[in-house]
């Protein structure tokens, strides 16, 4: 167990001829003096004992994902390990270890709204994110990446549309250009793969999803449309969310010399994003583990 390993090194470098303090070294190694000196007594209690497993488990979690926190990092024990413990119990863990998640950003959007749209939809979905099954009701936006190439400053484009039900990423496309053909293809994609899909499809007001052939394409596939209301951001709430959720996770803080890596990360995170990254609010499951269970439901 490691945490016995650092009471080991502890004990031995408090024995040398030049030791260090052994307040020192607890403090350096984050480990509780009163934790230690039991250890060293052979006095443990059983609570001592499996908080030790536990902070390693913790540890393991973060130092494989450094941005997840205490709640994200209790919901990954209870998924893939079983252990089931309360919030509080690994926030102190946690903070005994200088555990902390990603420094929060915000998320600015870049809709462009159509200056003189060709169709405007009502607000069905009226911040209803509640869904019984899959493919009943759909979410779609467009955000912004940079890259830079010397002094070069270069944008990248991801649409991608989610599932209220699962919280899954249905379809995604990549573009250097914000345009009609991003957000069409991205749709075409997405009932493609899901051709007996009939969703309500919720979007802003951007300048493609006013535009009257791509209303013309949702109903040929017998969906409803439905908008956000203009300057009402958390009428797409669950969409905006899943882009702060990744460029918190993946994106702020890095800086990208090149497209490909660019592009490279952002496949990369959705395959995590929909097959492993566990969420609280779907019962501590992936988005594909509920989609899973909604199809077999």
């Amino acid at each position: 167990m490691r945490q016995i390993r650092q009471y080991r090194s502890i004990s031995q470098c408090s024995e040398e001829p030049d030791s260090i303090p052994v307040e020192f070294g607890c403090a350096c190694l984050h480990i509780s003096r009163t934790a230690y000196y039991a250890w060293l007594s052979g006095k443990m209690s059983k609570r001592d004992t499996d908080n030790a497993r536990l902070a390693e488990k913790i540890e393991q979690i973060h130092t494989e994902n450094p941005d997840k926190g205490y709640r994200r990092i209790r919901d990954d024990l209870e998924h893939d390990y079983g252990i089931r413990v309360n919030n509080k119990r690994v926030l102190r863990l946690c903070r005994a270890k200088s555990i902390r998640s990603t420094i929060k950003y915000r998320n600015n959007g870049c809709t462009r709204h159509a200056a003189d749209p060709q169709y405007l939809a009502e607000n069905i979905l009226n911040r209803d994110f509640h869904a019984d099954k899959p493919d009943t009701k759909w979410l779609t936006d467009v955000t912004e990446f940079k890259w830079y190439e010397g002094v070069e400053v270069h944008k990248l484009y991801l649409c991608a549309i989610l599932d209220l039900y699962d919280r899954r990423i249905v379809a995604y496309v990549i573009r250097d250009r914000n345009d009609n053909s991003l957000v069409f293809d991205t749709f075409k994609k997405a009932v493609r793969t899901n051709p007996d899909a009939h969703p309500l499809f919720h979007s802003d007001r951007g300048f493609q999803y006013t535009n009257r052939k791509f209303h013309q394409m949702l109903e040929e596939h017998k969906m409803v449309q439905s908008m956000s209301r203009v300057a009402h951001c958390i009428d797409n709430g669950p969409m905006e969310g899943f882009w702060g959720i990744l460029k918190r996770e993946r994106y702020y803080g890095r800086h990208f010399t090149s497209r490909e890596s660019l592009v490279q990360m952002i496949q990369n995170y959705i395959i995590y994003y929909n097959t492993k990254r566990v969420q609280h609010n779907l019962g501590i499951l992936t988005p594909w583990e509920k989609h899973r269970f909604g199809l077999a439901a």
